[in-house]
């Protein structure tokens, strides 16, 4: 009952979408699943209130934060993730479409058929674009929004590799990045600090996958982190939650009882995530988001990296993920895991070099800090305006300040 609800709900939402006048599908965006909200979230407000625009969201999640909004500037529509979605893709008729989703035209959603639309990608990790996702991830995307100068480099010798048109690449960071760490002040401003003596409170939040932390060493991870003495929560990857259910309920039978060990699944709770002192992870791109919103260090723990992309090494730049961990934080090889206690220690022995270094890596990688959303927004504004009358040659952007 509960499929043939969504079936008719994103129906509804189609016909709709289709009855509103060519001006208000002007700036169009499109969520695959609720998550992506968060990337879209600030950019939206800047759009709406300070550039008064009015803005399309199209959401395959029914229960997308997008269908409580009382913004009248948004018009939001279910589209579902089956047949309506890919109908409505086929013949989508807007100037802009904005998503967070790769590889487009490589499954099942495609580009316009009827019309010219113009297609922006704005990425929902700091990590690299070669390695991370598929081989065709981004051909199909007119312009992409980076989030640091990697990405730029990476993007280019792609398109040169494989003779590829060039895309419009634009400057402008990443909202998401500037969300935590705005929320992560308020939070600091209205806590209580921790008494003198209180054990640090560990957080681990690692990839998913056959090779990542939780599937290949979690229990043993997990021991000796509460014989140090620590506070122990275990953020699993929500795919790890679907896939491997098996692995959180041998966690939970281990050490469910024990006074210093907690299990959150849901991710958007962020109480813990700010009253941390430290993230163990491996290859996850929330560590990057972890160590420059918070400024906390990461112990990496040095599983194989999962590559979806088998001709990665063709692009000769190292990814961002590789590059910055042992500046971030320490890497400890998973048959070292005793070692974990005092690389933690050694980090806080020396906490001002590390904020340092921290703020050096943060400025090299991360473009418009602080101003991304503005920035972004700014821009879709301009160029959505000026689609009819666009330069057709492919150009790299230094977004507007």
């Amino acid at each position: 009952m509960g499929t043939l609800t969504n079936f008719l709900r994103a129906w509804k939402g189609l016909k709709a979408f289709k009855k509103l006048p060519a001006r208000d599908r002007k700036i169009t965006f499109y969520a695959e699943n609720n998550h992506s909200m968060v990337h879209f979230e600030r950019m939206l407000v800047h759009l709406t209130q300070e550039h008064d625009q009015t803005v399309c969201y199209l959401s395959s999640s029914v229960d997308d934060p997008i269908f409580s909004s009382t913004n009248p500037k948004i018009h939001a529509f279910y589209v579902g993730e089956g047949t309506i979605r890919t109908v409505l893709f086929i013949g989508l008729e807007v100037d802009l479409l904005v998503l967070t989703m790769p590889d487009l035209e490589t499954f099942q959603l495609k580009r316009s058929k009827s019309t010219d639309v113009h297609y922006l990608y704005v990425f929902h990790a700091m990590v690299s674009t070669h390695s991370n996702y598929r081989k065709a991830a981004f051909d199909h995307y007119d312009t992409i929004f980076l989030t640091g100068p990697d990405q730029h480099d990476e993007i280019r010798s792609t398109e040169s590799i494989y003779d590829l048109p060039s895309k419009t690449l634009v400057e402008v960071g990443y909202p998401r990045l500037d969300a935590l760490r705005h929320d992560f002040e308020e939070w600091r401003k209205n806590r209580t600090p921790p008494g003198e003596g209180t054990a640090l409170r560990v957080i681990v939040a690692p990839s998913w996958g056959k090779t990542a932390v939780l599937e290949t060493c979690g229990k043993v991870l997990v021991q000796v982190l509460l014989d140090a003495g620590y506070f122990v929560t275990v953020r699993p990857h929500p795919m790890t939650t679907r896939k491997s259910p098996k692995v959180l309920e041998e966690l939970e039978s281990a050490y469910g009882h024990h006074e210093r060990f907690a299990m959150e699944t849901d991710v958007r709770d962020k109480e813990t995530l700010y009253a941390s002192d430290v993230m163990i992870s491996d290859w996850s791109g929330v560590a990057m988001e972890y160590a420059f919103g918070c400024d906390k260090p990461v112990i990496y723990i040095d599983v194989p990296k999962k590559n979806n992309n088998p001709e990665s090494r063709r692009i000769p730049h190292t990814p961002i993920e590789v590059s910055v961990r042992e500046r971030i934080g320490r890497i400890v090889h998973p048959d070292q895991l005793d070692r974990i206690p005092e690389a933690i220690e050694r980090i806080y022995a020396d906490q001002d070099l590390f904020l340092e270094e921290i703020e050096a890596v943060r400025q090299a990688h991360v473009y418009n800090l602080d101003r991304s959303a503005s920035v972004g927004a700014r821009y879709i504004v301009e160029f959505a305006n000026k689609l009819s009358e666009k330069n057709s040659t492919p150009h790299t952007i230094t977004a507007m300040q």
